[in-house]
């Protein structure tokens, strides 16, 4: 099969990905899923993790292939599954999110960690679903209420379009922050207020805007201000996600400080609270259910052709995509492996 693989990182993954049209099919163990991949949406995962040379070289076997949201066919089902060939699928590759093997023509899936594509809805959609919108649901869903409050830090990013429309899904007054270029897209998500980072301090905004915030989202993560003044702009018990992790030294003393420098000595007065994605297909279809009934929509800032993958992720890691960015690995309909 065709696979998009890489040995090192050295100067970004993107300028080591090589495409290998002979790569071994994978071998199932018996709770995965052999598929057959059409299509797959991009996350900042499929690099940061790769491009970290310690836990590159410790946790990533090479040669690697990223790449985890796809939307496809059931190649070989698990032994017992009741799923059967042909059937179209859509969730997260492989069986570590640091190196998913979806960027490949052929991939495996644990049983867990997939979902049959409902009727109706877009398989290209669903290919953007997984990861951002799980984060989307899994940050905010748990912790509101219908009328709570919610501010979201960077709105129009592949999270943060799904952040907006989740929290409006469950009945939430949504304030959120982008740059001018993307003020509109997020009132047209169902943003209530929207803070241009790009004409003003969006901490100052927070502060005077007269809310007293239920959750915070914080989808960016380079502003450490926005955690340590956000018992200023929150309510006493409101938790401060933290979702957007940077491999920096300045990021990880920041991690510290908010977990050990106690309250009463001068450390934060809100909880901080960090956050890893988990599959969970029955949250993929209540979100497929959301966008059935129109609640939720899906954004693609730009399609690459299989070959153009490399491209993909450098636009990717400029971070001014607006929703998610897809590669379209494959066009033929269902064909058993060779």
């Amino acid at each position: 099969m065709k696979a998009w693989q890489y040995s090192g990182t050295k100067g970004g993954l993107e300028k080591n990905l090589h495409l290998n049209k002979s790569a071994a099919i994978p071998t199932l163990k018996q709770n995965q899923h052999l598929v057959q991949v059409s299509a797959i949406a991009l996350n900042p995962i499929d690099y940061k993790p790769a491009e970290f040379q310690l836990l590159s070289r410790l946790a990533i076997p090479k040669p690697a292939t990223p790449g985890l949201d796809f939307v496809g066919y059931i190649v070989t089902p698990a032994a017992g599954s009741s799923l059967k060939p042909g059937q179209r699928v859509f969730g997260c590759t492989g069986t570590s999110p640091l190196a998913g093997g979806g960027l490949a023509e052929y991939a495996v899936c644990k049983t867990d960690q997939i979902a049959i594509l409902p009727e109706g809805v877009d398989p290209e959609s669903a290919a953007t679903l997984p990861v951002a919108s799980l984060t989307g649901y899994q940050t905010i869903v748990p912790y509101v209420k219908s009328g709570d409050k919610i501010f979201i830090n960077g709105g129009s990013g592949g999270t943060g379009v799904f952040g907006i429309q989740i929290a409006k899904a469950v009945g939430c007054s949504v304030t959120t922050s982008c740059s001018t270029a993307n003020v509109d897209l997020c009132k047209s998500l169902g943003a209530d207020f929207v803070i241009d980072y790009k004409k003003q301090s969006v901490l100052e905004a927070l502060k005077a805007s007269g809310h007293k915030f239920d959750h915070v989202v914080d989808y960016v993560g380079t502003d450490f201000e926005l955690y340590w003044k956000c018992h200023e702009y929150t309510k006493p018990g409101a938790i401060y996600m933290n979702v957007a992790g940077h491999i920096t030294l300045p990021y990880f003393w920041d991690s510290l400080l908010r977990k050990f420098w106690p309250s009463f000595l001068g450390g934060g007065k809100r909880k901080s609270q960090g956050f890893f994605t988990q599959a969970k297909p029955d949250q993929l279809l209540k979100i497929t259910d959301w966008m059935k009934e129109g609640k939720v929509k899906t954004l693609v800032d730009e399609r690459f052709s299989f070959d153009r993958v490399p491209d993909a992720f450098a636009k990717l890691k400029t971070g001014r995509a607006k929703g998610k960015i897809l590669v379209e690995v494959s066009s033929e309909a269902f064909k058993p492996a060779p």
